[in-house]
């Protein structure tokens, strides 16, 4: 199941390269035909679209926005990059996201006497990687007090800090995710996320920021969902002192304070951005808040390692495929775990809860059962696995930094256009981290087309069930269009934003991620995937299950 050293496994391979590659330019993005602009289009020297035209139209890669064009085509900044001294500053906002117009208060603890705050839309930018939206200018600082720790529930929260700076979103944040970068004396620095949304938005695209799983797996004062201070007895899963509510009231202490935004969720933002994409940006909370938001968009992308559903959450997100919405879940284990939200002292919807053991929920018998938190949602009382929805099931998990290969299974499948591959081929390293698997007796949709089949050794990682394989699976609803997919991997992201070169026999593992990505969000963006791509059940031929 997944822990710990998952994610510090995925974060020690992936952002180590992070900062250094931010400045890079992606090459070989697209195919010779993505240089020639659209019909009646024209595109500038630096490879975009002119001023001229419609809102929106169609491209090589999906549904393109003028707006995200003209946006990355503005001058960008490597100053959201951190290179100063770990420690010494953190700091957490009162609002997971926000839209304009509204105030976002600022709480920061460092140990120095003043710190200024900037505020940087993460895209692409030229190859820069942002743009400097915000800066606050000096603020008094002070270092806040310690954050206690509840008893019984091991929640850490701050909400004894008080407000350091609150700041307007104006017109100029456009909608997006963002890094509020903190830097105090003695180059002490620091990152906040922040998610401004569009309620208006109609786009093609959802981004889903995972908000719920980087809390989740948020160790700020020593507990998070997986791990905790004190012993434990050995060999006994989950462990006892772990925490069972977690708080956004706190920083985040991974990847400088960004959660897991920029290991697992910013490569693929950064991409949609640079191909101009027809994209809008939300949250986990979001979509909770406002059910109906998803129905006015195509197609909701699950970022990172979105294990963490609640229930208002997938019920928003299961009747948005019902009525056609394309879903794309980016990486392994999506809808496995069963969170619910309540009030703080800060604000509704501010602490999570996970007990992951129904018996010990106070809600147990006591509430919706389809609100009480067991180790999963296929754990009574909930009953209501995943599987069906995703089209996959969880395997396990390969061992930190160790990686294999994607083996294609139906080269002749529209998501393998342009590659050139060929069945049986290997994208070498790019399955890695947890994984998913298809498997009949879980309840998998019978119209499951498999993509990629990758067998794993066992000695390279720990499964819960039978042979251990990555599956990318697809199916389609025939009677609402919907169409998802599911790569398999918690390293499809990642990958691609992966520099390490192009490995024997000429396959680039970025290059063909990139590609693969630029055909399903193609497909997906054009509507209901069944009307143009219905999925072509091969599950057996290919698993012999």
């Amino acid at each position: 199941m997944p822990d710990r050293r998952v994610m510090s496994g995925v974060v020690a391979t992936v952002i180590a390269g992070v900062v250094a590659i931010a400045v890079i330019v992606l090459l070989a993005h697209r195919s010779p035909q993505a240089a020639a602009a659209p019909t009646g289009q024209t595109r500038t020297a630096s490879g975009t679209a002119a001023a001229s035209g419609p809102a929106t139209f169609s491209g090589p890669d999906g549904v393109e926005a003028r707006w995200v064009i003209q946006e990355n085509d503005k001058p960008g900044t490597t100053g959201w990059e951190i290179h100063g001294a770990h420690g010494g500053i953190s700091g957490f906002v009162n609002q997971v996201y926000a839209q304009q117009g509204q105030k976002v208060t600022l709480y920061v603890s460092t140990t120095g006497p003043s710190f200024r705050a900037e505020a940087f839309r993460m895209g692409y930018y030229q190859g820069k990687g942002a743009r400097l939206i915000w800066t606050s200018g000096q603020q008094t600082g002070k270092e806040q007090p310690a954050c206690p720790v509840t008893g019984g529930t091991n929640m850490v929260a701050c909400d004894n800090w008080s407000p350091s700076l609150t700041f307007t979103v104006t017109p100029a944040f456009v909608q997006g995710d963002y890094l509020i970068k903190l830097t105090g004396p003695g180059n002490r620095q620091s990152y906040v996320p922040l998610t401004v949304w569009n309620p208006a938005s109609t786009a093609t695209y959802v981004i889903k920021n995972d908000v719920f799983t980087w809390q989740a797996w948020n160790y700020y004062g020593g507990y998070d969902y997986y791990q905790g201070l004190g012993n434990c007895p050995p060999d006994v899963y989950p462990i006892c002192n772990r925490a069972r509510v977690v708080s956004y009231d706190r920083p985040y202490a991974a990847e400088n304070g960004s959660g897991n935004f920029l290991g697992l969720e910013y490569p693929l933002v950064k991409w949609a951005e640079e191909h101009g994409l027809d994209v809008t940006y939300a949250t986990d909370l979001t979509v909770q808040e406002h059910p109906g938001y998803l129905l006015r968009h195509k197609v909701l992308l699950s970022l990172g390692h979105d294990e963490c559903w609640s229930l208002g959450e997938r019920q928003a997100a299961v009747a948005a495929y019902n009525q056609g919405v394309n879903v794309v879940f980016f990486a392994a284990s999506p809808v496995l775990r069963h969170v619910r939200t309540q009030v703080s002292p800060l604000g509704p919807d501010r602490e999570l809860v996970d007990y992951r053991d129904s018996a010990a929920d106070p809600l147990d018998a006591n509430g919706n059962p389809l609100q009480v938190t067991g180790n999963e949602w296929s754990n009574p009382p909930s009953n209501w696995p995943e599987y069906d929805f995703v089209g996959d099931t969880y395997a396990g998990f390969l061992e930190p930094g160790l990686h294999v290969g994607f083996k294609v299974a139906d080269a002749s499948a529209w998501v393998f256009d342009g590659t050139g591959l060929h069945n049986g081929e290997v994208i070498p390293s790019l399955i890695a981290s947890d994984v998913d698997k298809f498997d009949l007796t879980y309840g998998q949709p019978s119209d499951d087309q498999i993509f990629g089949h990758s067998p794993i050794p066992a000695n390279l990682g720990q499964t819960r069930i039978g042979a251990f394989y990555s599956d990318m699976t697809y199916y389609t609803n025939s009677s609402t269009g919907a169409g998802v997919l599911d790569t398999g991997t918690n390293n499809w992201i990642p990958a691609l934003d992966d520099h390490s070169g192009c490995y024997p026999g000429g396959i680039c593992e970025a290059t063909m991620v990139q590609r693969i990505t630029g055909n399903i969000l193609k497909l997906f963006g054009q509507g209901p995937a069944a009307r143009i791509q219905p999925s072509v059940p091969n599950w057996q031929q290919v698993t012999g299950q």
